[in-house]
């Protein structure tokens, strides 16, 4: 298991807790950027996506992503196919992610207890199979990915429909976010947000 160092969550004043999954319960992010790095390169750019700026845009769908870096680097990459070259690169690194421990002990210790779901901008294969590996599939009571909504994060359209799957009003979920884009997603929605650091990554 990957570590983020001494961090507590608070123990009351929510209904419902809603986890981002990349980054946050799950430290992947060191093979997403691989895979972003892997399938730029397929396509004649690679070295464009710099670490800072692949953290600064954490959580938000592969497609955004794409078009944002053809507009800041006067590319013209397909986005729908760097999107897929991007999830194979990272299919094939699934077996190194491992739950980050301080956001899984905390999941895990509110299971029966409150309902919890998963509010990620990943998309639905690709999550579902991430949580078989690290074996918490069978955790949350709703998984809510960008394949779901009309507008990913930043908007808070993903955490406000985990929030109703789960039959519990916004300003009685928690969001647990590591990224920019998540956590002013979920104070959109109207949620307490608890932001955690991510692990380090190295490519």
């Amino acid at each position: 298991m990957a570590s983020i160092g001494p961090f507590s969550f608070p123990s009351s004043g929510y209904d419902a807790v809603i986890f981002d999954c990349d980054g946050t319960l799950v430290d992947s992010m060191p093979a997403h950027f691989e895979a972003w790095c892997e399938a730029l390169a397929l396509y004649g750019a690679g070295g464009v996506f710099k670490e800072d700026v692949f953290f600064a845009m954490g959580g938000r769908p592969t497609l955004d992503i794409v078009v944002e870096l053809n507009d800041e680097y006067n590319l013209k990459l397909d986005p729908t196919a760097v999107a897929m070259a991007k999830r194979e690169a990272f299919l094939k690194r699934l077996n190194t992610v491992t739950l980050i421990e301080e956001v899984a002990a905390f999941a895990e210790s509110l299971r029966g207890k409150v309902p919890m779901a998963i509010a990620t901008g990943g998309s639905r294969m690709v999550i579902e199979k991430t949580l078989q590996v690290v074996g918490i599939s069978d955790w949350f009571e709703e998984v809510v990915t960008a394949d779901d909504v009309a507008e990913g994060k930043p908007a808070p359209d993903i955490f406000l429909r985990a929030a109703k799957l789960m039959g519990v009003a916004p300003t009685k979920c928690l969001a647990v976010e590591d990224a920019p884009a998540g956590i002013l997603a979920a104070q959109r929605a109207g949620m307490q947000v608890i932001g955690v650091p991510s692990p380090l990554v190295s490519c």
